[in-house]
This record gives structure tokens, C-alpha cells and sequence, in this order.
């Protein structure tokens, strides 16, 4: 793929330009250390969670869960790397212990671990085998250690500490190399602590001693770079929904400098102190952990899509996580979504339009003229951050009509960085140009490449529906504004029903037949508030009740049909809640007798 390179000076009050300069501009700083520059060509790579969580059905262990729960049925580290690499993605960054305490290698620092679980007879090492294929696929390795432990008895205290960095110590001796190193944010909190159940508090901008951490961890592994903590090389978007802002800075203060407040992580800051780029993280899935009754909810081809250019295209790294299932394997949902998600990618960057395109430059402008005409909807753009990140704002324009006109770009073209892709609207023409409009000071463009994505077919289930408007009836009961919630479409806007008459009434504006209802339970997050019983009734006749079968599991859509039925006031009852909460409705709908 060839590479254009030029030399703009934009200066910035006049914005003057010299180019093809004999000598490259004045470095701005802060400036990326050479680890940090080879961290943002990584661009993407994974995350794995797998644990205890994945055989309970959890998040967040308590720490109390037995270590004999972990028993995968068929691990398969190569497996995992196969379809990591085969995606794409460069690296795999492994939750060694999360929460719970439990830990994936046979640690000398506690009895919670792969040790005393009955996987390969306690003499398992997941650690160990995820390297060991990371090294034979050609990945990277990363390790997450959560700092918060919820099973050790002396979490607070010292002697914690002095665990906790055994822990750091077995890792970075033991294994690698390493290029990542993750320390979640997550700290303090109730937790089982050796059977105290109870709550501890933390400070943790001094407990854990992260500039000891920091050292020894660089000690082995120079190169690797450390997220979260007081002393990072990288920092958190500020989201784990798949995103950086179309403005992003490389550079911002700490965390603790900022008091973990992270609203501004999502753009960064240009007047800050430490060159700290941008890390995207999100699951393949609603939760991190894997949970069968997420199987359906994997996340579409068109989320994916969005996730590389909202977070590679917007000079910001992604790390997509992939929840182990209970075999020990990637699911065949997940490994078949992302490699749809790798195709298209793919193809969008497979043919650099400007391999035949002529360059020239004047004040404020890098032109590129196409052999004849040309269509295109992508332009990539790179900074040579190595002496800063400058550019704060400019244009991509495409000569036609006799003028020169801006694209229809579906983001803000303001910051470049490492790597900027713009998408816009297909556009045909002889010659586009960047021009810049505002700077940081001199401005040094190493690489514009120009593609045309094709469009691609997501595949859908399509069930042609006829439901009864929500214009056509009202909400008796509860008498409250947002059960407006249950009929807005949205399957993640949800209502509550009163424990205490967990029903919901419906009066029609008049009378209809009425065959069947559609039943849609909250679809956030361990939500685990799902109708399992119902009854329906219309005009206090019943007429449909029933199980929503292994709807824990399975927390689908759910459609009753039933005797066509002419009535106009309609009573929902939840007869049976999982966990025997508050029944939850995410969307619910009568279906009238079809025309």
C-alpha cells in the first residue's frame, strides 16, 4: 500500500505555509515515548473475561463462590488466539483474577486459584496456555489483575498489599512478554474477605503503591503499557460503549489528578500535561462475563462497524472483549460475528484509491488528483506524533462544479493524531483536498490514503408484526407516566410493575378482536426481572396463562397467541418473577385479529 508523504508548516496565527522543509518542525510536547507510539500501531486487540463468573452466572463474584465451580469442559486457548488473529486484532489481554479473587494460574499468594479447582485435576495453568498461543498465533499478551479482591481476608489492610504485588511479581517473571498491563478502577466495596462479609473502604490513590507496581513492571517489561492506576501510560476512554469523541486528544493528566472523574477522557485535553492516548473498550456482548441468556444479544454487524471507526478512526485504540462461554471456547455466535465484523472491514480498506494520484501543496492545503474520476468515501489521515499532536481542526473538500466543495463527513473533522478515518457520504471527483483550518503549531501529515467502502447486508430476521397502536388504547393501571416506557419500542426503556398488584391494564378506545401478545422482558444488563408466569385476561374473562418458558436463560421476545377474543379491556398479570423481583416489561403489545 503506498504511502504519501509531505511536510506542511501551518503557523498559528497566520496559518503560513513551507513546505517540503529540509528539516521536520519543532517538536510540541507532550510528547509519545517510543513504547507508547508502537501501543497506538497496535490499534486493536482483544479482551477475554473468564472465570468463576462464567460457571455462576455472574459479574461481579462476590468471592465466596467455590473454586470447584471452575470446570471448563473443553479449554481451547488456541482456539480463542485462531479467531482473535483470524478478526484481525492484535493482542489478547487475559483477566487473570477479576473481583472475586480467583485467580487463573497456580499463584503461591492464595488457595483461591486454578489449584483446588477440579479443571485438569488442580494442575491447570490458563495463564500459561493463553501465552503459550498467543506465541504461536504471533499475538500480543496483556494481563488484567484486578486490585479490588472480594475473597482475601486482608483486603485494606498491608498484608493485602504485599499480596497483591506476589501477584504482579508471579506474573511479570513468570510470563510474557508483556505489552499491557491493566489495573482496574473498580476498588473497595462489600465483599466475602475471608468470611467477614462486610463493607471496606480504600484510598486508592495510596493503598495499592502503584509507583512500586509501575517499576517492577517495567523492570521485566520496558515496553509494556500500563493502564489505570496513578501512574499510567494509556488512559480509559470514559465509556464501555465502543466510542471516542470525533475529538480526541492524546494527551490529558492521570486519573487521580482528575479525580477519577472521566467525562473529559472521551476527548482528551490539548492543554495538558502528559501524552496518555486513548484506549475503547466494549464486549461483544451486553456483559463482559459470558451468560447464555445473552446469546441472542450479541452485538449486530453494524454496532461492530461503528466500534472500529468510532474508536481506530478517532485516533483511539480498540479493545473488544470476548466472554469465554462455559466449554472454555469463544461462543459460535461470537466467533461468527466477529469475523463478518473482519470482512468488512476488510474490504472498506482494501484498495488505496490514491496509489496513482498526483500530491501537491500550498498555504494550508494538501491536494491529491486522481487519474480520471474517481468515487470514494473514506479518507485516512495520519499525524507524525512523534513530535506531538497538532491539528485542531480542518476540511476535506472535492473540486467539482468548478468549486471546491466539503464532503458530507458523518462526524466533526477536527482532530488527526495517529490515525483519523472520515467517513462521508459517495462522492465522485478528480481531486479532493485537506486543507487545515486551525493548529498547535506547525503541522506534519505523514500518511492520506482514500477508499471506497461498499455497502454490506447485515443479516436480519424480518417478522412482519400488526400490532395494536398505542394510540388506540390508554393505560388504566398502574396509574403512572412511565409505563409509556412499555410501548415506546425500545426494548432496553423498560417499567417495573408494583410488587404489591404486579399487573398492567389496558382500555381500549373500543372494542376489538383481539388473537395474541407480544411480551418483550427488560433487555439491559442482568436485569433478571423477567415475567417466567402470566395471565391475561379481557374483560375479566381469562383467557391465556402460562409459562414463558426457561425465559431466564433465554430472555427473548416472547408471542402468546390465542382463541381470537372481541373485548376492550385487556389485564396483564404476572403470576411468576425470576428471583422474585418486581416484574420488569420491557416492551408489551396485543395483536388484533389479522385483515
Amino acid at each position: 500500500m503506498k504511502k504519501y508523504q509531505t511536510l506542511i508548516w501551518i503557523g498559528l496565527l497566520g496559518m503560513s505555509i513551507n513546505t517540503f522543509a529540509a528539516t521536520p518542525p519543532a517538536a510540541i510536547p507532550p510528547l509519545p515515548t517510543p513504547e507508547q507510539v508502537a501501543w497506538h500501531q497496535t490499534e486493536m486487540y482483544a479482551f477475554v473475561h473468564f472465570g468463576l463468573n462464567t460457571f455462576n452466572d455472574l459479574e461481579w463474584g462476590y468471592g465466596n463462590t467455590p473454586a470447584s465451580t471452575f470446570n471448563p469442559e473443553n479449554l481451547d486457548c488456541e482456539q480463542w488466539a485462531r479467531i482473535i488473529k483470524a478478526a484481525g486484532l492484535r493482542g489478547i489481554v487475559l483477566t487473570t483474577k477479576h473481583h472475586d479473587g480467583f485467580c487463573l494460574w497456580p499463584t503461591a499468594t492464595t488457595e483461591y486459584s486454578v489449584k483446588n479447582a477440579p479443571w485438569k485435576d488442580g494442575k491447570g495453568d490458563v495463564v500459561r496456555d493463553l501465552v503459550n498461543a498467543c506465541n504461536k498465533y504471533g499475538l500480543k499478551v496483556g494481563f488484567y489483575l484486578s486490585p479490588w479482591d472480594r475473597n482475601n481476608a486482608n483486603y485494606g489492610k498491608p498484608e493485602y498489599v504485599q499480596t497483591y504485588h506476589a501477584q504482579i511479581e508471579e506474573l511479570v517473571s513468570d510470563y510474557g512478554p508483556i505489552f499491557e498491563f491493566w489495573f482496574d478502577g473498580a476498588n473497595g466495596g462489600t465483599g466475602w474477605y475471608g468470611g467477614a462479609d462486610e463493607k471496606r473502604s480504600i484510598d486508592a490513590v495510596t493503598y495499592y503503591d502503584y509507583e512500586w507496581a509501575r517499576r517492577q513492571i517495567k523492570s521485566k517489561h520496558p515496553k509494556a503499557m500500563i493502564f489505570g492506576g496513578t501512574v499510567p501510560d494509556i488512559r480509559w476512554i470514559g465509556n464501555e460503549s465502543g466510542w471516542a469523541d470525533a475529538t480526541q486528544w492524546s494527551i490529558y493528566e492521570s486519573e487521580p489528578a482528575l479525580k477519577w472523574k472521566y467525562a473529559g477522557s472521551q476527548r482528551g485535553d490539548e492543554n495538558a500535561t502528559k501524552w496518555l492516548g486513548a484506549e475503547v473498550d466494549v464486549s461483544i456482548r451486553p456483559g463482559w462475563f459470558y451468560h447464555a441468556r445473552e446469546d441472542h444479544q450479541v452485538r449486530t454487524l453494524t454496532q461492530m462497524v461503528d466500534y472500529y471507526y468510532n474508536s481506530v478512526g478517532h485516533n483511539a485504540n480498540l479493545i473488544l472483549n470476548f466472554p469465554i462461554a462455559l466449554t472454555g471456547q469463544i461462543h459460535p455466535i461470537d466467533s461468527a460475528r466477529v469475523m463478518e465484523w473482519a470482512a468488512v472491514i476488510r474490504n472498506d480498506f482494501k484498495e488505496n484509491l490514491l496509489k496513482n494520484a498526483k500530491k501537491s501543496t500550498k498555504p494550508n492545503e494538501l491536494t491529491f488528483s486522481f487519474p480520471k474520476e474517481t468515487t470514494f468515501n473514506r479518507v485516512l489521515i495520519q499525524e507524525n506524533i512523534t513530535l506531538g499532536q497538532r491539528v485542531r481542526s480542518f476540511v476535506i473538500e472535492t473540486f467539482q462544479y468548478g468549486q471546491w466543495i466539503p464532503v458530507n463527513a458523518v462526524d466533526s473533522t477536527t482532530t488527526i493524531g495517529y490515525k483519523r478515518i472520515v467517513r462521508f457520504k459517495d462522492v465522485t471527483a478528480k481531486q479532493f483536498r485537506i486543507r487545515v483550518l486551525d493548529a498547535r503549531g506547525p503541522v506534519f501529515i505523514t500518511n492520506v490514503e482514500a477508499y471506497l467502502a461498499l455497502p454490506y447486508l447485515e443479516d436480519m430476521k424480518v417478522v412482519l408484526t400488526h400490532d395494536i397502536p398505542a394510540t388506540a388504547f390508554s393505560v388504566v393501571a398502574p396509574n403512572d407516566a412511565k409505563t409509556a416506557r412499555i410501548f415506546d419500542g425500545n426494548d432496553y426503556t423498560f417499567y417495573r410493575l408494583p410488587k404489591s398488584k404486579p399487573e398492567l391494564v389496558i382500555q381500549l378506545t373500543e372494542p376489538q378482536i383481539i388473537t395474541g401478545f407480544r411480551y418483550t422482558p427488560n433487555q439491559n444488563r442482568d436485569a433478571l426481572d423477567y415475567i417466567t408466569n402470566y395471565q391475561l385476561f379481557i374483560d375479566d374473562k381469562l383467557i391465556a396463562e402460562g409459562e414463558f418458558s426457561n425465559i431466564r436463560n433465554s430472555p427473548i421476545q416472547r408471542r402468546i397467541y390465542f382463541e381470537a377474543t372481541r373485548g376492550q379491556v385487556v389485564r396483564f398479570v404476572a403470576t411468576g418473577v425470576v428471583n422474585d423481583a418486581p416484574a420488569g416489561i420491557g416492551e408489551f403489545w396485543l395483536m388484533p385479529e389479522s385483515d
